[in-house]
């Protein structure tokens, strides 16, 4: 008799605690994660070299939100496992130009990395190559030019695309600084950011 209440009661909590848990599994949004480089690295130990797997991926809700990270294990499953854990933890958000470009032109530089990002008229779609293109597919931008120059370290030029990614400004955030109205800023910079996309494709 004194035990039926005690089961009774132990059920609901763990009901409600799983009716928690699947509200938040229902209400984040859908990562979409990328798996940029892969490579085998050794650490030298007593009797030889031990070796193992390091992973860089990029993790991302297509919104405008996105997060690298690095892992090393013994087998390739578990390396991408951290890297993936960590990527989640480092996100940031980044203002989007209609959900689909950059507001205005970045430069983003990390160690011999630099890197080079413009924004694009709708049509342009992703100009960018190798690791910088998983770093825009993820982030959900549409329309943008990008150039890396300096190293081709996947590493150097993500962490230089972040850097850039960082610094970035949506019109409000200046005009909230400036203490000036949106539409004066965005008035004065929409010919300028369309010509300047337009030269970069044109220079190749």
């Amino acid at each position: 008799m004194a035990q039926g209440p005690r089961e009774d009661r132990g059920g609901r909590g763990r009901g409600r605690d799983r009716d928690n848990r699947d509200n938040r599994d229902s209400n984040e949004p859908e990562l979409t994660e990328k798996l940029v480089a892969i490579n085998r690295v050794a650490k030298v130990v007593k009797g030889g070299r031990r070796f193992g797997f390091a992973a860089l991926v990029i993790v991302g809700d297509g919104r405008g939100r996105v997060g690298f990270g690095s892992g090393k294990a013994r087998e390739v499953p578990e390396a991408i496992r951290k890297a993936t854990d960590q990527a989640r933890k480092t996100m940031i958000r980044v203002p989007l130009r209609e959900g689909r470009t950059l507001h205005h032109d970045i430069r983003g530089r990390f160690g011999a990395g630099k890197v080079m990002m413009r924004a694009a008229p709708p049509g342009t779609g992703i100009i960018a190559g190798g690791p910088t293109r998983a770093v825009f597919e993820a982030l959900g931008v549409q329309d943008v030019v990008a150039k890396s120059v300096g190293t081709s370290n996947p590493y150097n030029m993500i962490k230089a695309a972040f850097d850039g990614l960082k610094n970035s400004n949506s019109p409000r955030m200046v005009a909230t600084r400036r203490g000036l109205k949106v539409a004066e800023l965005v008035g004065r910079r929409d010919d300028g950011v369309d010509n300047s996309a337009q030269e970069a494709l044109s220079n190749g």
